[in-house]
């Protein structure tokens, strides 16, 4: 019985000297991140393809079992709109062989402007694609939550690829009025989207967005450890990605969100005990 929990990244300012080691060479950072967190969105790939020399670098730095949920190429989902993406696909597909079976799932995020009418082209597009990998796909236009054919429609394309449908939850995050500048600027930027807990696969993965406080942010996702006890229990496989809008305290907070999860079922694996981010003292 197995829970994956992580961040949207392996690396941030506020971590050095409190969650990693400091100072830290660029690649060892992912190792000291895994030993924290046993999963970790794969945002980077949305902006560029990485060389198949980086990703060899993440492979060599993590166990078989840690996740990578790595999103597809912009080019593909935002530029192309999932058309015209043959040779594109290829180089992404090719770049990422090195992680074998760590790339848990490859994601695809379709911007706002998606519609409804735009499923028979995801179709299209999750029929042609390897079944060597995962699929999970995040939509953000309203009607997909607020229109329950819609939401259907989109079901049924997922289905073509055993593909799952992921959840981003900022539903605390809306609740009450932005109190910092990271707050602020994730007001801006984050979708306003229902809640959606339902899973398709036996693979669900879940993004929840807090708020900087971390007592909310605990607070706020009760629900969600109901939910995946309930999953755990069904014989699912998990994956939780904790965010809040700052970042500062998130390997603590997914740590902290498995620690609950495990206070209920005691039978899940423990995550790994971090490393040290600093030399034993005699003390």
């Amino acid at each position: 019985m197995r829970c994956h929990v992580g961040c949207a990244m392996w690396t941030h300012t506020s971590w050095q000297g409190r969650f990693l080691a400091h100072p830290l060479p660029p690649h060892e950072r992912l190792q000291h991140y895994a030993s924290w967190c046993n999963a970790v969105e794969g945002n980077t790939t949305f902006y560029a393809t990485p060389a198949k020399s980086t990703v060899a670098s993440w492979a060599r730095q993590t166990d078989t079992d840690f996740r990578f949920v790595i999103k597809m190429p912009k080019i593909i989902t935002h530029e192309r709109r999932l058309t015209d993406v043959d040779e594109v696909l290829h180089a992404f597909l090719e770049a990422i062989e090195p992680l074998g079976p760590r790339a848990h799932a490859l994601w695809i995020q379709l911007p706002g402007s998606f519609t409804p009418a735009d499923v028979p082209t995801l179709a299209r597009f999750l029929r042609q694609l390897t079944r060597s990998h995962r699929y999970a796909v995040e939509v953000r236009h309203p009607a997909f939550f607020n229109d329950p054919r819609a939401a259907r429609l989109l079901e049924g394309a997922l289905a073509t690829a055993a593909a799952e449908w992921i959840p981003f939850d900022t539903t605390v995050f809306f609740q009450s009025p932005p109190q910092s500048d990271a707050e602020r600027d994730a007001w801006t930027k984050k979708p306003r989207v229902p809640l959606r807990s339902l899973a398709l696969t036996d693979r669900p993965i879940i993004r929840y967005l807090g708020r900087d406080a971390s007592a909310r942010t605990i607070e706020g996702w009760q629900r969600w450890i109901d939910i995946v006890v309930e999953w755990l229990r069904e014989g699912r496989s998990p994956t939780v990605f904790i965010h809040t809008p700052d970042n500062a305290d998130a390997p603590q907070l997914a740590r902290r969100f498995h620690d609950s999860v495990r206070v209920r079922l005691p039978e899940l694996d423990a995550l790994p005990q971090p490393i040290p981010t600093g030399p034993p003292t005699l003390f």
